[in-house]
């Protein structure tokens, strides 16, 4: 079975993440940010991912540490339970409308980090989650999980739909990628490794 568990601890926050990457074992969100538990539950349900996350941070300063700190830890579930990544299909794209937006998100599980963002998200506030702090999520991820994510706005205008639009590409390109395919001998790379 594709899973692992992780707990990181700093001064700043306590995250503990349980993920399985083939049974919908159950999803719970509690990280003390309404609007970062309702996109994690939307990017484990349309990925079909078992999801527990439990985190605590210095909400009393602002939702980065928290924020960022959990895509780290997300990111290093994905790249643990995934181990060797042989014959996992590597790459996923999707593409996910939200009434008047549109957003795409594309991954490579290439064993190398890198992050292009691109969604103008003009409301800075949603709730006690500063807006920004998206991006930093998506970054943590790529870099933990040394992976290739490109996220991208094609277009709209509330700022929820964008967002939204991105975790659940997100669950849907994830899903993809770590698909295993009986076809691929070994991993999918010229290289031999991922």
């Amino acid at each position: 079975m594709r899973s692992a568990k992780i707990t990181r601890e700093t001064k700043e926050t306590q995250i503990s993440i349980k993920l399985d990457i083939d049974q919908q074992s159950g999803i719970s969100i509690e990280t003390g940010i309404g609007f970062l538990d309702h996109m994690l539950t939307l990017f484990a349900k349309h990925g079909r991912f078992g999801l527990v996350v439990k985190a605590n941070g210095d909400l009393e300063v602002d939702s980065h540490h928290t924020v960022e700190d959990t895509g780290i830890v997300l990111g290093e579930c994905f790249k643990q339970a995934l181990g060797n990544k042989e014959q996992i299909e590597r790459y996923g794209t999707a593409m996910v409308p939200m009434d008047e937006t549109l957003g795409r998100v594309c991954v490579d599980l290439s064993g190398r980090s890198y992050l292009i963002f691109q969604a103008d998200l003009e409301n800075q506030r949603l709730g006690n989650f500063e807006t920004e702090t998206v991006e930093d999520f998506f970054q943590a991820l790529a870099f933990s999980n040394q992976m290739n994510l490109h996220a991208t706005i094609l277009y709209g205008r509330n700022t929820h739909h964008k967002i939204e639009s991105l975790f659940k590409a997100l669950g849907r390109a994830m899903r993809q990628a770590v698909t295993i395919n009986p076809a691929i001998k070994g991993v999918n790379s010229t290289k031999g490794v991922i």
